[in-house]
């Protein structure tokens, strides 16, 4: 329409588009969706770094990638402009330090306040993560309203450790069997004796445990599974409950051996969280994983046949002896978790070219590998220091086949058994390399063994190690050869010789000690106060023979526990174990009628022995050791000196036990001896009325009674002989 144009030039263009207007009055009501009031899916991110316009596409990028990992951000439909990331801005185009974000559920909202509460995410900026609902009133709130919320009252644990305090110094033990769990004290020398069996829960309707038990390894705690719900922790007096960790389907746990974490594992292979890590002290899940790392399978798990899973095994989580560390094996690498925030160490993982195995070592932050041949590269066992990843050692192998690692408890002394082959790979042999962890440079001496080796253990808290070794893998008679890592050599005493030494010298050197040949044995189990060493045949083609020996006076007690299938010492070293058990679940067992558990001294004495028909676990509560080796030593040397308070407290113990054992007869027996009393009295209350009745004669004055002595003799047998 022309800028100048009249009214009639306007009634005229109105007249043209008669017709084309509706009547209807204009009320537009758009489609808007429905106003969610709820803010439970939005957290506030804080503390981020401030930076100008021109890197805030850059931060932009890296916050929202770091919050996606923790779920699916929220969108909405016809909505492209928001992807559930708002990070504001100042007037300067450059941000503020915060961020918010809206997932697409609120349980990803709660996990991203857990995970990413305190990340580190550069060296000045720590986040902070709150919910929307907490920010916006923590926004209403003045200053001056806040008031001091009163303190819950404060409640004592139970003691953990009071089980200790045993003034017996008593063992325990916890089976499975049937329906029932219970928890027995063992001393070394009677029957076993109860102390909690569930009583509380019985009355309560409930069973106590449904699937398998485990202790901690310091015996402070003991973890119930119940695979519907998860796992219960018990301890104290009585075994009060302590907390339930949340993991439907879990099969086993793993305690740390400090005891501040536990892992559980639902061995679900299709679950991203069927390994989780939860902290002891405080429940909170700290991070959870997939049952295998990414990539170590070359294809899809979901394809992959039952069958070849048997075959690739999941790795296995390992803790370091300080808790530091959490490490798994992955394809080509090790991956090291720091506790208790369990992130990635230094966020890279430790590059391990064609791992077939690893261990962290009992008493150090040293991680032993082993790699078969890979490429130009022969195969090689490696030790890497941890957190530094100096490489402490590494010993080049060639011709293997196959490695297998043992460390010594303390952590002294490494064993790898070497089976190797010949150019041909149709002979194979073995050797044994001993790595000497305590000295400069870690020397390694290798073992030559002509024979195939079968088991190999170190003595627990000594330098001695067995092997079971026979020509051939599968023969039913076997040698079993035991070494030390040290040699004594005698002294020189020739007159005029120089250099000669008038004592005794040890050596670091392998010394053959003795070898027992033709043994029917396929374990060998060391006593963890070392000396004695049980020579088993396990198994259900074995004849349960058990032979206790003693390492240093060479005594030898052969016993039998017919199909056994297990052997566990005590922590004391006093009590071994032998059980015939089947697993919880496992179908129908055809040896149910052997099923149960001996208890043996440490000398090969039977204690104590129970059946049941359905047997599925026994384990001892673990104790720390609190001596060195030296006190241990100091007390050995003058073991005399405690002789006397031992027996004392033995003959004290015995006599207690007499007399609880005798305290129904001497019960009996004193009320007998009071009611001769009473009635003794009485009849000499009545002596006078009773002299009166017979006329003045008293039955109880001896002059009133004549005695006769009278001989019977009897012929009991007559013997007649001849004599010339």
């Amino acid at each position: 329409m022309a800028p100048n144009a009249t009214a009639d030039d306007l009634e005229a263009e109105a007249a043209s588009l008669d017709g084309y207007f509706s009547d209807a009055p204009l009320d537009p009501k758009p489609n808007y969706p429905p106003l969610d009031n709820k803010f439970d899916r939005c957290v506030v991110i804080t503390n981020l770094p401030k930076v100008p316009e021109a890197k805030y596409e850059k931060l932009s990028k890296v916050v929202l990638k770091l919050v996606s990992r923790i779920g699916t951000l929220k969108t909405y439909e016809g909505c492209d402009d928001f992807t559930g990331f708002f990070m504001p801005q100042n007037e300067e185009k450059g941000t503020v330090g915060c961020a918010f974000i809206e997932y697409a559920s609120a349980g990803d909202a709660k996990k991203a306040v857990e995970v990413l509460q305190d990340y580190k995410f550069d060296k000045n900026h720590n986040l902070r993560i709150t919910l929307h609902e907490r920010a916006s009133y923590l926004a209403t709130v003045e200053e001056g309203e806040f008031t001091q919320p009163e303190p819950e009252p404060y409640k004592e644990r139970p003691n953990t450790t009071s089980w200790l305090e045993d003034t017996c110094q008593r063992d325990q033990f916890a089976i499975r069997q049937g329906k029932e769990t219970a928890v027995y004290w063992s001393d070394g020398h009677t029957e076993p004796q109860i102390d909690y069996d569930g009583e509380r829960e019985k009355k309560a309707g409930v069973n106590w445990c449904d699937y398998y038990v485990q202790w901690s390894p310091k015996g402070s705690y003991f973890a119930t599974l119940v695979p519907n719900k998860g796992v219960i922790l018990w301890g104290g007096d009585g075994f009060q409950k302590l907390g339930r960790f949340a993991a439907p389907g879990v099969d086993f746990v793993v305690f740390s051996p400090q005891e501040n974490f536990m892992m559980t594992n639902n061995n679900n292979r299709t679950d991203p969280h069927a390994i989780k890590i939860f902290s002891v002290q405080t429940g909170k899940c700290l991070r959870a994983f997939p049952l295998y790392p990414k990539d170590f399978l070359n294809d899809d798990i979901t394809k992959i046949s039952a069958e070849e899973l048997a075959n690739t095994p999941p790795p296995p989580f390992q803790w370091s002896h300080d808790d530091k560390y959490l490490a798994r094996m992955g394809k080509d690498l090790i991956s090291v978790f720091e506790t208790p925030s369990m992130k990635l160490l230094e966020k890279r993982s430790l590059a391990t070219d064609g791992i077939h195995e690893f261990s962290f070592s009992p008493k150090a932050n040293i991680i032993a590998y082993w790699a078969p041949e890979h490429k130009n590269q022969p195969a090689h066992v490696d030790l890497i220091e941890i957190p530094s990843r100096k490489k402490l050692r590494q010993k080049n192998l060639f011709n293997v086949s196959k490695c297998s690692m043992v460390w010594q408890e303390s952590g002294e002394y490494l064993g790898v058994k070497v089976t190797r082959h010949t150019k041909s790979k149709k002979t194979l042999y073995n050797n044994i390399e001993l790595f000497r962890m305590n000295e400069p440079g870690i020397p390694v001496e290798m073992l030559d063994v002509k024979d195939a080796v079968m088991s190999f253990q170190f003595e627990p808290q000594g330098s001695r190690f067995a092997i079971i070794h026979a020509e051939n893998p599968t023969s039913t008679k076997v040698n079993v050869t035991f070494y030390d890592m040290f040699k004594t050599l005698e002294p020189d005493k020739k007159k005029g010789k120089k250099g000669g030494s008038k004592e005794k010298q040890i050596v670091a050197e392998v010394n053959l000690v003795e070898t027992l040949e033709g043994k029917a044995c396929n374990c060998i189990f060391w006593s963890p106060a070392g000396r004695t060493i049980i020579l088993a045949a396990l198994g259900d083609s074995a004849a349960g023979t058990l032979e206790f020996y003693d390492v240093e006076s060479k005594t030898l007690v052969i016993k039998e526990h017919y199909r056994a299938n297990q052997v566990l010492w005590d922590p004391s070293g006093r009590t071994a174990c032998t059980t015939v058990s089947q697993p919880i679940g496992g179908g129908h067992f055809k040896f149910a009628m052997d099923n149960g558990y001996m208890l043996w001294s440490f000398q090969g004495k039977q204690l104590a022995q129970a059946s049941f028909e359905h047997f599925y676990q026994f384990q001892w509560r673990p104790r720390e050791k609190l001596l060195a080796k030296p006190e241990i030593a100091e007390i050995s040397k003058n073991i005399k000196k405690y002789e006397k308070q031992f027996n004392a407290f033995d003959e004290a113990k015995k006599r207690k036990q007499r007399l609880q054992e005798t305290k129904g007869k001497r019960k009996s027996r004193a009320a007998f001896r009071a009611t001769l009393a009473r009635l003794k009295e009485w009849r000499s209350r009545q002596k006078q009325e009773r002299m009166e009745l017979l006329g003045g004669y008293d039955s109880d004055d001896e002059n009133n009674f004549v005695t006769n002595e009278i001989v019977v003799e009897t012929v009991l047998n007559t013997k007649e002989e001849l004599v010339y």
